[in-house]
C-alpha cells in the first residue's frame, strides 16, 4: 500500500469526515499517529517526559503565559483551575447560566472546591458583559454573602465569538475588586483563528486557562491549563488528588503537539494553521440554509451553524433522517464543522445542499423561533442559548 501523503488524514471518507455532530468526532492525522511512535515514554507524575515537557512550555508561550500543565480532558482543566483558584471558602463562582462548568462538569466545582455557582443569563443573549457580572458578583463583606472569587468565562459559545472588548471590560473590573479570571478555552482557537484576537490577547485577562486538544484540533485525548508558574505548580498536586497524575504521558502529548501545530498553526493568532478553513466552510453551509429560505439562530462566527429549524418549518428529526439518507451524521438544528469535514468538503456540501432543498421545500417559514433544539448528546448543549 502506498503511503499516505503526511498532511493527509487517517479515514478522512470515514465516520469523522462525515459527521457534523461535533469537533469531537475527528480521527488523529497520520502526522499524530507518527508523533506517538516517537514520543519518549518517562514519567509525568515525576515531571520527567521530554515530549509532555515541551507541549506545555509550548502552549505556554503561544498565549503568553509561563507554565502549563496536560490535563485528560477539559472538564479536568476547568476543575483543577478553578480549585487553583479558589483558596478559602466561603467562596463563589460566577459564570454563565449555559456554561460548561456548570450544566455539564457533573458538578465538579461544588464538589472539589465546596464553591457556590452563581449563574447569569446575559441581557444580551448571546454572551456576558461587565453590566451582567456587575449586576451579579458580590464584592462585599456582608456576613450573610457568599463572595464572588472567580469569574469563569466561556470562549467561544456554541461558536459565537465572545468579542475581546468585553473580556477585557470584565477583566480589568474583576481585577480591580481581587476576583480570579478563569477562562474555559476548549474553542478558543476558533476565536483566535477567526481573527477575534490572539492567544496572548485573550490569555493576557485571566488567571487560568484551558485549552482542547480534541475539540477542533484533532488530538484524540487532551487539554493544557495556563496560568503562572505559582498556579501550575499548585494545580499539579490538584491533579494528581482527582486521578489526572499520568505515567508515559507523550502517547497523549505528542499528537496534541502535532495538532496545536498543524491544525491551529504555529504563532499566536494560528498562522500557517487549517483550522481557519472552517470558519469559511461554516459561512457556505450557512448561506446554502438561508439561500433556500431557511433561518439562522445564529450568525455562524466560527465553525457552527445553528439552524432555525421552527422558524424554517422543519422537524429536526426529518432532518437528521435526511441527513442519514445522504451518509451524513447530523443532530438536532447544530452543524459543526472541522478540519475533516473541510478536507472532505467537495462531498459534503453537494450532499447537505440536497438536504436543505429537500428540507425547505414547500415550507413557509415562521417569523421567529421560541422552540429548543433536539436534546443534545452527552456533553454538548440543549439549549437554544448558546454554549459550547
Amino acid at each position: 500500500m502506498a503511503a499516505q501523503p503526511a498532511n493527509r488524514w487517517v479515514g478522512s471518507a470515514g465516520a469523522g469526515g462525515f459527521d457534523l455532530r461535533s469537533d469531537v468526532m475527528t480521527t488523529p492525522t497520520a502526522n499524530m499517529l507518527a508523533a506517538i511512535q516517537n514520543c519518549s515514554l518517562l514519567d509525568d507524575v515525576f515531571r520527567e517526559d521530554t515530549t509532555t515537557i515541551e507541549l506545555e512550555k509550548h502552549c505556554a508561550k503561544l498565549a503568553g503565559k509561563e507554565a502549563g500543565l496536560l490535563v485528560l480532558s477539559g472538564t479536568m482543566g476547568n476543575q483543577v483551575g478553578l480549585r487553583t483558584l479558589l483558596k478559602q471558602p466561603p467562596h463563589a463562582v460566577l459564570c454563565d447560566r449555559e456554561s460548561h462548568i456548570f450544566k455539564y462538569e457533573a458538578g465538579g466545582v461544588s464538589s472539589l472546591t465546596g464553591a457556590m455557582i452563581q449563574t447569569v443569563f446575559p441581557k444580551n443573549g448571546i454572551y456576558l458583559t461587565l453590566e451582567d457580572v456587575q449586576a451579579n458578583a458580590i464584592t462585599g463583606t456582608d456576613v450573610h454573602d457568599c463572595t464572588t472569587r472567580v469569574i469563569s468565562l466561556e470562549n467561544t459559545i456554541n461558536g459565537v465569538i465572545m468579542p475581546l472588548a468585553e473580556v477585557r471590560r470584565i477583566s480589568e473590573w474583576a481585577r480591580s475588586h481581587g476576583i480570579k479570571m478563569h477562562c474555559d478555552g476548549a474553542r478558543l482557537w476558533e476565536a483566535v483563528s477567526a481573527g477575534a484576537g490572539s492567544l496572548p490577547d485573550f490569555a493576557a485577562c485571566f488567571d487560568t486557562l484551558t485549552l482542547c486538544f480534541s475539540k477542533g484540533l484533532g488530538a484524540p485525548i487532551g487539554s493544557v491549563l495556563l496560568g503562572s508558574h505559582e498556579d501550575i505548580k499548585h494545580a499539579t498536586w490538584i491533579r494528581k488528588s482527582i486521578g489526572g497524575g499520568l505515567r508515559q504521558a507523550g502517547v497523549i502529548a505528542a499528537p496534541a503537539r502535532v495538532a496545536v501545530d498543524e491544525t491551529f498553526g504555529t504563532g499566536p493568532n494560528g498562522e500557517g494553521g487549517i483550522l481557519r478553513h472552517t470558519h469559511t466552510l461554516a459561512t457556505a453551509v450557512s448561506k446554502l440554509w438561508t439561500d433556500r429560505g431557511g433561518k439562522m439562530l445564529y450568525p455562524a462566527d466560527t465553525n457552527m451553524c445553528w439552524l432555525d429549524l421552527a422558524a424554517s418549518g422543519v422537524n429536526a428529526t426529518e432532518m437528521q433522517e435526511l441527513g442519514a439518507a445522504e451518509g451524513l451524521r447530523l443532530f438536532g438544528n447544530r452543524l459543526v464543522l472541522h478540519y475533516q469535514i473541510y478536507e472532505n468538503r467537495a462531498e459534503v456540501l453537494p450532499r447537505l445542499e440536497r438536504i436543505f432543498t429537500k428540507a425547505l421545500a414547500g415550507k413557509a417559514p415562521a417569523a421567529a423561533s421560541t422552540t429548543e433544539p433536539a436534546p443534545a448528546a452527552e456533553g454538548e448543549t440543549k439549549s437554544m442559548y448558546p454554549t459550547q
